[in-house]
C-alpha cells in the first residue's frame, strides 16, 4: 500500500503525540502526617503521574508500652505496593532519592529540611503544599498556630521549593474561614480536602511549566513554630478570647492544661458562652449542663471534656459525679 509523504508525517507525528501522553511522570511524594495523607491520595488519582516512591519520616515508638507506630502516609503508600524511604537524617542519605531519578516533586508535611541536591534533581521542579496562606505562618504548625495567634482566614498555598523554610515562589492559594467553634482537629480536616482539590487544578502546569509564581512579600512574613511544652500550659491572666484560642487550638494534639491541686488538668473539649464573673481568673465555679463553668477575664468559659493527671479523659459530668464537687471554688495556675 503506498503512502504519499504527508500521510507518512501524520503517522509519525501521532505515535509521538501518543507516546508523549502515555508516558507518565515520575513523581516522588515526600510527606509523613495524615494531613499530607490527602495529598498522596490525590496524586494516586493523577492519570499523569506514576509515583514511584514515597518518603516519610521513621516509624516512631510511642506510648507508655513504647510501641512501633507506622507513619500514616507510609500505611497509605504501602497499600499502593510503593516504594517506602524513611531515612533518619535525609542530608545523609539524598543518594536513596537521587538514585530514582524522578521528574516531580511534591512534599508536604514532610518533617524535615531538603538538602539541595534533591531539590534540583528533579527535571519539572520540586513543590510544597503547605497549610497556610502564606506569607503568614511560615514553619512546621500552621495549623495550630492559625487558631492560636487568632486569625480569622487561612489556606492552603502551592509553592515552588526553595532551601529557605516555606520561602519559595507561591503559585496557587485557596483560603477557608476558620469558625470561632473550630479546633485544631476541625481545621486541619477542613483543609485537607482543599489542599487536595488545589493540587489536583494546579498540578497541569507544575507539569507543562505553564504556571506562574509569585514571589512572598517578606515584610509580612509570621512563622508558626512547632508547638513547645510552655506554650502547651494556658495562663489565665490573658484575655478571654487568647485563652479559648490557646485551648481550641491545642485539642486533639497535644492539650493544653492547668495547674490544679499540684497537679495537670487537661482540656479536651471547651466551649464560650456570653456569662460574665467577677470570680478571679481559672476560678471553678461549679457545674450547668454538664460542664464545668471556669472563670476567665471577667467571663465564663466552658469545660465539657477533661483529664486529671493520671486519669483517663472524662466528661465534666463524670468528673461532677467523682471528685469534681471537691473542687468547686479552687482555682486552676
Amino acid at each position: 500500500m503506498h503512502l504519499d509523504l504527508c500521510a507518512v508525517m501524520y503517522i509519525i507525528s501521532y505515535n509521538m503525540l501518543e507516546g508523549d501522553v502515555m508516558k507518565k511522570v515520575r513523581t516522588i511524594f515526600m510527606g509523613t502526617p495524615v494531613f499530607a495523607c490527602a495529598i498522596l491520595e490525590q496524586l494516586y488519582q493523577e492519570e499523569s503521574l506514576d509515583i514511584i516512591a514515597l518518603v516519610s519520616q521513621p516509624d516512631r515508638k510511642v506510648g507508655r508500652k513504647q510501641e512501633l507506630q507506622v507513619t500514616p502516609s507510609k500505611m497509605v503508600a504501602l497499600q499502593r505496593n510503593t516504594l517506602v524511604l524513611q531515612p533518619e537524617l535525609l542530608k545523609k542519605e539524598s543518594h536513596l532519592v537521587l538514585e530514582l531519578q524522578p521528574d516531580l516533586i511534591i512534599t508536604c508535611a514532610y518533617g524535615q529540611m531538603i538538602p539541595d541536591d534533591i531539590l534540583a534533581c528533579a527535571k519539572l521542579g520540586a513543590f510544597n503544599v503547605h497549610a497556610s496562606l502564606l506569607p503568614k505562618l511560615r514553619g512546621g504548625a500552621p495549623i495550630h498556630k492559625a487558631i492560636m495567634f487568632g486569625e480569622t482566614t487561612t489556606g492552603i498555598t502551592i509553592m515552588e521549593m526553595v532551601k529557605k523554610m516555606d520561602a519559595g515562589k507561591m503559585i496557587s492559594q485557596a483560603a477557608i474561614e476558620i469558625l470561632d467553634s473550630y479546633t485544631m482537629g476541625d481545621l486541619h480536616d477542613a483543609l485537607m480536602p482543599v489542599g487536595a482539590k488545589l493540587l489536583h487544578e494546579t498540578l497541569p502546569s507544575l507539569i507543562d511549566g505553564s504556571y506562574e509564581a509569585k514571589a512572598q512579600d517578606e515584610s509580612l512574613v509570621t512563622y508558626a513554630w512547632n508547638v513547645s511544652k510552655e506554650e502547651e500550659k494556658v495562663d489565665f491572666t490573658k484575655p478571654y478570647q487568647e485563652v479559648y484560642n490557646k485551648m481550641r487550638s491545642l485539642i486533639p494534639s497535644p492539650v493544653s492544661y492547668g495547674i490544679l491541686d499540684d497537679k495537670k488538668i487537661k482540656f479536651w473539649k471547651v466551649s464560650k458562652t456570653e456569662m460574665v464573673t467577677a470570680a478571679i481568673s481559672g476560678t471553678i465555679l461549679g457545674f450547668e449542663q454538664d460542664s464545668l463553668s471556669l472563670a476567665v477575664d471577667g467571663h465564663i468559659l466552658n469545660i465539657e471534656q477533661l483529664q486529671l493527671e493520671g486519669k483517663q479523659k472524662m466528661n465534666a459530668s463524670d468528673f461532677k459525679n467523682g471528685v469534681g464537687k471537691n473542687y468547686v471554688g479552687k482555682v486552676i495556675t
